[in-house]
């Protein structure tokens, strides 16, 4: 069984959740690295009426924080205005409305650590999707890991690499497909067929 080493993102893109769920894989989410800005760890991307849409999760000073350590801030009302860019987003969708409680329920959990929100959100997605994917949190950092190393595979910055096919969006019509946005994209859009798109996304 190969095993993996994967980061731990805020709703992830779906080349993450490809790698997440491949078959015969054992996944070890990496809690002790440095906490990195700007990355899909406490960010994610959905598709709104004007193109895509970066929601960001502020936290506390980080500087040279390990990622379980980060804490999230919450001076700001910034659950709401994410629930409320979600609703906006794919209310018109044809799966928000059978998803809508479980998904509202992500932004109604207010924990300390900024990773405690993201393991809870990643069980809200594998409740939703009926997978149990079991994975395991690392208990040391390893800067050349003998497991399969995909911490830095992932960029919120460029183009994703990943070959994906197209799927229905709601906004496609003005914007045209954008691919590897946030796994609620493709729950919204496609519903019970998110798995099985999965297993089609080639790297």
């Amino acid at each position: 069984m190969t095993d993996a080493l994967l980061p731990v993102f805020y709703l992830p893109p779906l080349s993450w959740l490809h790698e997440f769920t491949k078959p015969g894989r054992r996944v070890i989410l990496e809690q002790q690295e440095s906490f990195l800005k700007q990355t899909y760890r406490n960010r994610c991307n959905i598709y709104g009426a004007n193109g895509r849409l970066s929601l960001s999760i502020p936290v506390k000073h980080v500087r040279g924080a390990k990622m379980r350590d980060v804490e999230i801030s919450y001076r700001e009302r910034w659950p709401v205005l994410h629930w409320r860019s979600v609703e906006s987003a794919y209310r018109r969708s044809p799966y928000f409305e059978f998803y809508e409680d479980k998904l509202r329920s992500l932004w109604d959990f207010h924990p300390e650590k900024l990773i405690d929100f993201n393991l809870n959100a990643l069980s809200v997605i594998q409740s939703i999707m009926r997978t149990d994917k079991k994975f395991m949190l690392n208990e040391a950092f390893e800067k050349q890991p003998e497991d399969l190393d995909l911490r830095n595979r992932f960029s919120a910055k460029q183009e994703s690499d990943y070959d994906m096919p197209e799927y229905y969006q709601v906004f496609s019509d003005r914007h045209g497909f954008l691919k590897d946005l946030s796994v609620l994209d493709l729950l919204c859009n496609i519903g019970p067929e998110a798995a099985t798109y999965l297993s089609k996304i080639n790297y």
